[in-house]
């Protein structure tokens, strides 16, 4: 078989990759003895090896200390949740005081919108995405019938799928951002991996007077973000994809600075608080002045132990490093499905964009005709991809444990495929 990547261009590649020894951190899966090619880390990413010991560590503090542990130990719980600050700071390109780990992405959506979604006759719309993941689509539309003048509007898409392009956002927001309370949106699309140009979105929905969030459950950990320097009001995600958390894994939120004073409505809780007056229980709230006066709750230990130790990986690795690699990484696999295609007569139309800019580190794909018996041996040989009805598959490159010797082996397994 003619080869667009060959085993020794692969090799090359990998020994060439800055981050490649980081693949290390992570529990691979393996298929008969042989490391799985690992394509889902944008619906659950891997098991960091440091997981194990930040779990035991966590465990022996309750087994030594029970109560106690939340001022004694390795790692006080109290403030538990502060250890992850600085490194999601980071990745959102946020102030310290603007994230805070807590709760899951719907609960957190749910949160935020009670505190930026304020609808009125003049401006009912609630504004999001045709084709939006299903729980944002159930929560937006929930939030527009829970108030008295809400209003879903969906920014529908011309192409196939129906998720709308940036052009298409832009022109809905010009013709009706005057009638717009709040616009949320995906940052990147969960089912076509179209990365949006965030900043200008942004722009554009507050230059008409909107509120505007956006849901980067694919973009955290994904794409570069630079939250506070592009004006984004407020943002919330999950962890347990690109960030690798553990399954349902301790989410976050981002809200600007700008909006932490008491003027802004929360929904409270205990754990936002006032920290200097917060075990005195007085009867009002007094809110942190801080994106931490959004939680609710004292810190899941556990599941946050479990962040911290995929964290670390993520602090070890240099971001313009993570997405160069990203980028290359799947021009790769644009191409290797371009050469597949030529070589089989298999028909495969690429659904994500093809410009970088407008692409994270998800490629999806149709395999016109298909049914999902190809996909069904894909498995079978250690290829874990997502499959979506009808006849697509969703690849995602994860710049910390993926290599290019998968991408080498995913184009003889995915030709193989295609012959059965």
């Amino acid at each position: 078989m003619n080869r667009f990547i060959s085993t020794s261009e692969a090799a090359r590649l990998d020994a060439a990759d800055s981050l490649a020894s980081l693949r290390a951190e992570f529990h691979l899966p393996t298929l008969d003895g042989e490391e799985v090619i690992y394509l889902t880390g944008n619906s659950l990413g891997l098991q960091p090896r440091g997981v194990e010991s930040a779990l035991k560590t966590e465990l022996e503090s309750w087994r030594t200390y029970g109560v106690e542990a939340h001022f004694h130990g390795p790692n006080p719980w109290m403030p538990y949740h502060e250890r992850l600050t600085d490194s999601l700071a980071r990745l959102a390109g946020a102030k310290p005081s603007e994230v805070v780990a807590m709760g899951s992405l719907t609960g957190n959506i749910h949160t935020l919108l009670a505190s930026f979604y304020h609808p009125t006759t003049e401006r009912p719309l609630l504004m999001c995405e045709a084709k939006a993941f299903p729980s944002d689509q159930y929560a937006l539309a929930s939030q527009a019938q829970w108030h008295a003048h809400g209003e879903l509007f969906e920014i529908r898409g011309t192409d196939p799928e129906g998720a709308p392009t940036p052009d298409e956002v832009l022109k809905a927001i010009a013709e009706h951002g005057r009638r717009g309370a709040t616009l949320l949106l995906g940052g990147v699309h969960y089912f076509t991996g179209r990365a949006y140009p965030i900043a200008e979105i942004t722009a554009a929905a507050q230059a008409q007077g909107m509120l505007v969030g956006w849901d980067l459950a694919h973009a955290m950990g994904n794409v570069p973000l630079k939250l506070h320097d592009w004006g984004v009001d407020f943002a919330a995600w999950c962890s347990y994809k690109y960030l690798n958390s553990s399954p349902g894994g301790v989410a976050g939120l981002y809200v600007h600075e700008r909006h932490h004073g008491p003027e802004t409505f929360r929904l409270a809780g205990w754990w936002g608080h006032d920290k200097a007056s917060r075990f005195k229980m007085p009867p009002e709230f007094v809110p942190e002045r801080s994106a931490e006066s959004w939680q609710w709750s004292n810190a899941p230990v556990l599941g946050m132990a479990a962040q911290r130790a995929a964290l670390d990986v993520f602090d070890r690795a240099d971001l313009d490093a993570y997405r160069a690699k990203s980028l290359a990484m799947t021009d790769v696999l644009l191409g290797l499905l371009d050469h597949v295609a030529a070589q089989t007569g298999q028909e495969i139309k690429v659904l994500t964009p093809r410009e970088p800019e407008h692409r994270g580190s998800q490629v999806s794909v149709q395999f016109v005709g298909r049914d999902r018996r190809f996909f069904d041996y894909l498995v079978s040989r250690g290829v874990y991809a997502d499959w979506r009805e009808p006849g697509t598959v969703r690849m995602a490159v994860a710049p910390l444990y993926s290599s290019y010797r998968d991408l080498a082996r995913l184009e003889v397994l995915l030709a193989e495929s295609l012959t059965q």
